[in-house]
């Protein structure tokens, strides 16, 4: 590599977390405002377990140098989302994988890309100790919090007992389990407002569940089925990212990932495991002919097999139902 290529990294290592800053305080900004229930500052101390998820939630006494905190890449403007390809935990360290939004987790049934938390509570205080994320080992953590005097104090109160794993634990997943959302344009038209999705989302509807085969993975009420599936984007090459198969050791998992639920869809950007589409016209133009992006995917799911031979109207019209799956909290200024 020669010295311009690595000075060039270099800027690129240093401007990455920069902008992901940028991007988180005004993610923060904009959520006292658009998640107001969440984010308003309390005027009291906690008098629940969800109030004290949120106080730690958005602490960065959690991580090693204490510079970031759970909301410095789930940022709750974006649906608690990332705004990035992937995040940057302590010392500017990216990640692997695009960070996934944490709204509507209640009735998951399995957590991360790969499924390899079962519980919420499993999995929140993963990336607490992930070197790449927080960095911090969970009994300095809970040291840390046990030094703490008004978490001495909060703990004491709500769990009567000192911070440890399982109350660190249960606090975060509860103030997680409080995220849930349903006021959207799709919501209302579903309870009888005729006026509350446009004709064109409401032809996207169709296109979801039935051209676009789209409804094979996303259904339930939070339009996912909660399965693992390779929907082509492993070739062992650039895209390596064995997915569940790390976890499994089943080759029939390799390259499968969660499916993610699409309530808020139009806000997570970046998509996909490794966040390599900004927008949802990428998507939607990936799964129409995914052999145009991935020319020898391993193991891509059988729903994949033929391109679906999408018109430009339907494209356009699967979208606009996308965007009507978001909750009314995350517009700004009207629109999505």
């Amino acid at each position: 590599m020669t010295r311009t290529s690595t000075r060039t990294s270099r800027g690129i290592r240093i401007f990455a977390p920069v902008m992901h800053r940028i991007f988180l305080y005004l993610g923060l900004f904009a959520g006292f405002f658009i998640f107001p229930t969440a984010y308003q500052p309390l005027e009291k101390a906690p008098l629940s377990s969800e109030d004290l998820g949120r106080l730690l939630f958005e602490d960065p006494i959690l991580s090693s140098d204490q510079s970031i905190s759970c909301a410095t890449c789930h940022i709750p403007a974006f649906a608690f989302s990332d705004t990035t390809a992937v995040s940057f935990g302590v010392d500017g360290q990216a990640g692997s994988r695009n960070t996934p939004a944490i709204t509507n987790m209640s009735a998951r049934s399995a957590f991360f890309w790969d499924g390899r938390a079962a519980t919420l509570e499993a999995q929140v205080v993963q990336p607490i100790e992930n070197p790449v994320e927080m960095n911090l080992p969970l009994p300095a953590a809970l040291e840390r919090l046990r030094q703490s005097t008004r978490y001495q104090a909060y703990f004491k109160a709500i769990y009567g007992r000192q911070p440890d794993t399982l109350t660190l634990a249960d606090a975060l997943a509860a103030f997680v389990r409080t995220l849930e959302t349903a006021d959207t344009p799709f919501d209302r038209w579903m309870q009888g407002d005729a006026s509350a999705m446009s004709a064109s989302a409401i032809r996207g509807r169709q296109v979801l569940m039935n051209k676009g085969k789209c409804f094979d993975c996303h259904f339930s009420p939070d339009f996912t089925g909660d399965e693992f599936r390779n929907i082509g984007l492993f070739d062992g090459k650039k895209y390596n990212d064995p997915g569940r198969f790390a976890i499994t050791k089943d080759s029939a998992d390799l390259g499968k990932f969660k499916v993610p639920g699409l309530r808020n869809i139009a806000v997570t950007g970046p998509y996909m495991h490794d966040g390599s589409f900004n927008t949802l016209r990428e998507v939607i133009d990936y799964y129409d002919q995914p052999d145009k992006f991935v020319t020898h995917s391993f193991n891509r799911d059988t729903l994949l097999a033929k391109p679906l031979g999408l018109t430009e109207q339907e494209k356009v019209d699967l979208e606009a139902f996308l965007h009507a799956l978001t909750d009314d909290r995350f517009l700004v200024d009207g629109k999505k």
